[in-house]
Parts: C-alpha cells; structure tokens; sequence
C-alpha cells in the first residue's frame, strides 16, 4: 500500500496541470509539411533509427508544445529548432493533427547490451542464449514494476501517475503518450532530463524524477515502455 502514495501524490499534480488548448489542426495539410520530416521521423512518424522518436499516435497537445518549444529555446535541440523556427501556429497544428491520425508501429523485443549483462555473470556478453532471455525477462519485470509502482524509498516516481496504466499519456494535461517509443530514444531523454540538457528549468517534473534514477533502472523502464502495445 505505501509503495502506491508516491504514484498517487505524482498524479495529483498531473491532474493540477492546466489543459493545453490548441487550435484544431488539418491532417491533410500537416501530411504536406511532413514530408520534410520524413527522413528522421518516417512517412508515417514511425521512425526506423532508434535514436529519432516516433510521433504516430502522439497526442496533439504534447506534439504542439513540443514544436513551440523547439521553436523558442525552452527544449533544448539544435537540429529541431532551426525546422521549428519557420512553424506558424496553423502549422504547427496541421502537423500534429496528421502525426496524431497516424497509428504507432510495435518494436520487437529489446536486445541486450553489454551493460545490460549481470556482472557477477562471468561469461558476460557470450551467456548463452538461455541466460540471455532470462536476463532479458528479469530486467523487463524490474522496469515493469518500476513503471507501475516507482521507488518510494528512493523518491522515484511511478510513470503510470502521469504516462497512464498503458503507457497512454495524458492529452488533456499534456501529458506524451509512450507505448512503443524506441527503447535507445527513451534512455536518452531519461538521461538528457537526468543530466538536465533537456531543459534548463531546475524544478521540470521530470529532472526532479530521472535524477533520482540510476542507469540501471533508465534502461529497464525504457525497455519496458518500448513493448507496451
């Protein structure tokens, strides 16, 4: 029961959040202006390079934020903000309307890396495939109940509070949906928003969570996420 208060005070202030209000967006219109996108983000904002996220199924609200964002310096991202800066308003809602329209596709399970590996597991990187699906099960499970409960003892947040059971999102709060984003994509931004690179907003919601998160539990919670359907 106390491993659920953590979970439910983050979700009182996601609920405290106000709504973000956009301006309905024309899909057909943002399917023009994606094409510009395509090569990062895939023709149906699902992209192939793990490193660039996918925008299929992304809620309008989120995606509109994030380009004004880009736009006036408040996210930090070099090779987003010179695009973001010749977006109007209509445009920015067209295309998120078009990459919302759009369905996300599911990844396959995560592979291990070296990091990954138990290091009390001498035969490292060369465990047998057997080990290796076992490894995989029990870091999967780790990020699962991360995910689901946090760490009360460590201040971790639960990211259902705020990202949903099924890794839905928020729309009315703003809130990103995250069900089969890349796994690599997700272990950046959880440490771009540990490192504070992300943003430079001391008290962002989610540097005061990453922070407290060890590259352990980054990666667990981020392959976890990357196979939720």
């Amino acid at each position: 029961m106390l491993k659920k208060l953590l979970a439910v005070s983050i979700s009182i202030i996601c609920m405290a959040s106000p709504a973000l209000v956009n301006a309905e967006g024309d899909a057909q219109a943002g399917k023009q202006l994606a094409s510009s996108c395509a090569g990062c983000h895939g023709e149906t904002g699902n992209s192939i390079v793990p490193s660039f996220p996918k925008l299929a199924g992304q809620h309008t609200s989120y995606l509109n934020k994030q380009l004004l964002a880009f736009k006036n310096g408040t996210r930090q991202a070099p090779m987003m903000a010179p695009l973001a800066m010749g977006l109007n308003d209509k445009n920015r809602a067209d295309l998120a309307k078009f990459y919302a329209s759009q369905t996300i596709s599911a990844n396959p399970m995560p592979t291990l890396k070296a990091e990954d590996h138990n290091s009390s597991d001498e035969a490292g990187s060369h465990s047998d495939n057997k080990n290796k699906e076992a490894e995989l099960k029990a870091l999967l499970s780790f990020g699962g109940d991360l995910y689901r409960n946090g760490d009360l003892e460590r201040e971790v947040s639960a990211c259902v509070a705020c990202h949903g059971p099924f890794g839905e999102g928020n729309k009315p709060a703003g809130f990103p949906m995250l069900k089969g984003q890349h796994a690599d994509y997700l272990i950046q931004t959880l440490t771009d928003f540990k490192t504070n690179t992300r943003t430079k907003v001391a008290d962002n919601m989610m540097h005061m969570i990453a922070t407290k998160m060890t590259e352990k539990e980054i990666r667990a919670v981020s392959y976890y996420i990357s196979v939720m359907k």
